[in-house]
């Protein structure tokens, strides 16, 4: 009955999450174990108004977003062949393209995509209905995560939001995607604390950058008269010196004069401004430690630039979000039963011209149907092109050596 209780305020809780309503159920729960200083602090998003963070941000976040998911059943056949089937429940396609009633499938993968390279940490809880089958999915928007662990090592995870409350939830209902998986046991390691030198160093050039255009409208000519002078007279003589030498509107022939009583000198600005290769070498390391360069960044690569970038960058997020939608959408039974969630880059397919239409060679094997060449195209499909064709010279082995030998009986 207690764990009943717990799952019930568990399930409510979560059902809260978007609005920030979420208490812990610290009266419900078991009694908790805190594993001290095991836990992640997310940066406080300062880091995210940077233009140059957010521009290589960008790019990887859109791509994961454009990683289509799909609910894939493999069943071996008592023949030994496999039988394959794409999206066969209905209630996993819709939890897959609308997880929760505040976004889209590509929102949340999006979200997810953004959270775990701010804090190498991204979390989102699975909702269940009294059936135990997954209904929603919700990103947790926490600022600080902790491990908990119940005197039976059942592991527990705290979220602290952003607006001061808290919830608990058990590790089996959430989805955690992590970046910089090293030294802690559970968390991964955020970036913040790489990026925040050379954060200082690039607004510290802005800010240099700043003040020199500011200093520029300072004093830069001096009169030093040889006799005293009243106050207004000074101010007198200077806006006359200024009116006819340092305006643009003034008749002067480029050549200024003054008589012995006064002396001119001009005051040279000492700020100093780094130049651009030193700014440059800075934003190309922040580039490399999160994982991106200029081209990926302007969308300026080509189809093997683009192909390097997603196998090093893309597709590990696409190998980890795959085995923990899996993992907490099907129980065990369901896995073994070949049960899994797959995120395919077609989408993202960067190619040109040439090489889609050379796919067509690929649709004449049943490699691709119809409608998933089009699909490269943005094309819609169309009616029957979810079946597989194949040209007549380009039959299975079994079905060649079929037709020899009865080619062969006929003859003989």
């Amino acid at each position: 009955m207690c764990a009943i209780n717990i799952i019930s305020n568990i399930r409510a809780a979560a059902s809260r999450l978007i609005h920030g309503e979420t208490d812990a159920p610290s009266k419900t729960v078991l009694k908790m174990i805190t594993d001290t200083g095991n836990g992640f602090y997310a940066w406080n998003g300062r880091i995210y108004q940077s233009d140059i963070v957010r521009a290589a941000l960008r790019p990887k976040a859109k791509a994961i977003g454009k990683l289509c998911a799909k609910h894939i059943r493999e069943t071996v056949m008592p023949d030994g062949t496999t039988d394959i089937k794409v999206d066969p429940e209905p209630y996993i396609k819709f939890l897959l393209k609308e997880p929760n009633p505040y976004m889209t499938g590509q929102m949340l993968q999006e979200k997810l995509a953004n959270q775990v390279m701010l804090n190498g940490n991204a979390f989102a809880v699975v909702i269940y209905d009294d059936e135990g089958y997954p209904k929603e999915i919700y990103p947790v928007p926490a600022a600080i995560a902790e491990a908990k662990f119940d005197e039976s090592g059942r592991l527990y995870i705290k979220f602290t939001y952003r607006n001061g409350k808290s919830g608990v939830f058990p590790y089996s209902q959430i989805i955690h995607i992590r970046e910089c998986y090293a030294d802690n046991d559970i968390f991964g390691e955020s970036p913040a604390a790489a990026l925040a030198p050379l954060m200082e160093v690039v607004n510290t050039a802005d800010q240099g950058i700043v003040k020199a255009i500011k200093n520029s409208a300072i004093v830069q000519w001096l009169l030093k008269y040889k006799v005293s002078l009243r106050k207004e007279d000074l101010k007198a003589n200077a806006k006359e010196f200024a009116d006819n030498y340092l305006t643009l509107d003034n008749d002067s022939v480029g050549v200024a004069a003054v008589d012995a009583k006064a002396d001119i000198d001009r005051i040279e600005p000492k700020d100093y401004v780094p130049n651009a290769a030193q700014t440059d070498r800075v934003v190309q390391r922040i580039y490399s430690l999160l994982g991106t360069n200029s081209k990926i960044v302007q969308a300026l690569y080509t189809e093997d630039e683009w192909n390097s970038y997603y196998e090093t960058e893309i597709e590990p997020y696409a190998i980890q979000m795959s085995e923990q939608w899996s993992l907490r959408l099907f129980t065990r039974r369901a896995r073994a039963f070949g049960n899994k969630i797959y995120f395919e880059a077609a989408n993202l397919a960067c190619a040109s011209i040439s090489t889609k239409l050379n796919l067509m060679q690929m649709v004449d094997r049943g490699a691709l149907t119809p409608n998933e060449w089009r699909a490269v195209f943005n094309m819609a499909p169309v009616e029957g092109g979810d079946k597989p064709i194949r040209r007549l010279d380009t039959r299975t082995t079994e079905e060649t050596d079929g037709a020899a030998a009865d080619k062969n009986s006929k003859e003989g």
